[in-house]
Parts: structure tokens; C-alpha cells; sequence
């Protein structure tokens, strides 16, 4: 059975951090891009940011480059986001997300953390 656990989600003041963590269970993680995506209420779902299989590559969406960092142990089989110099527009439930093309096309969704940055 596949699953992907978030955790690390919370409030925190405008201005503080959070590292958010994805433990990742029943797939060969190292197959798999790993995504961080988050939906603030009454909006759609947005994809925040991206690490390759390997770590080597990343993106980020523009709102956060700067501030938040993706980042993956395949050892342990886990995905981070370190979010610093938090906004309150950065309130949001954020998603653990895991694609592949090999073997064969494949995607999992985490339950969601949720983020709320306020004083």
C-alpha cells in the first residue's frame, strides 16, 4: 500500500519558518519527481515546487523562489520543503506529490498539512 505522510505543518508569525516533511512508503522512491503543491481556501490547487529523482534539479513557483527550498534523502525515502520568511499569503493546506514514468506512469497524493502563517 502506497502512502505519503506530511507533517511538519502549523502556525507560525509572519516572517518565521517551517519545514515540512513527506515520508514516502510502498514505491522505489528513487523513481520518483517529487512535488509540493498547496491550496489556499477558495482557490485551486498550485504547484509550489519540484525536485527530479536524483535532487539534482529544481523549480520553484516565482512567489517562493528566494524563500522556500525542495529538497530529498533517498536513503529515507523522504521529501522536504523548507519555507522560511513566511507571508500570510503562504497560508495554505500543502500536498505531497509523487510522479513517475518508469516502469510505467504512476502518481500518489499525500493527505495534506496545513500552513498558517498569522499574527
Amino acid at each position: 500500500q502506497v502512502q505519503l505522510v506530511e507533517s511538519g505543518g502549523g502556525l507560525v508569525q509572519p516572517g518565521g519558518s517551517l519545514r515540512l516533511s513527506c515520508a514516502a512508503s510502498g514505491i522505489t522512491f528513487s523513481y520518483y519527481a517529487m512535488r509540493w503543491y498547496r491550496q489556499a481556501p477558495g482557490k485551486e490547487r498550485e504547484l509550489v515546487a519540484t525536485i527530479g529523482s536524483a535532487g539534482r534539479n529544481t523549480n520553484y513557483e516565482a512567489s517562493v523562489k528566494g524563500r522556500f527550498t525542495i529538497s530529498r534523502d533517498n536513503a529515507k525515502n523522504t521529501v522536504y520543503l523548507q519555507m522560511n520568511s513566511l507571508k500570510p499569503e503562504d497560508t495554505a493546506v500543502y500536498y505531497c506529490n509523487a510522479q513517475t514514468i518508469y516502469p510505467l506512469r504512476d502518481e500518489h497524493w499525500g493527505q495534506g498539512t496545513q500552513v498558517t502563517v498569522s499574527s
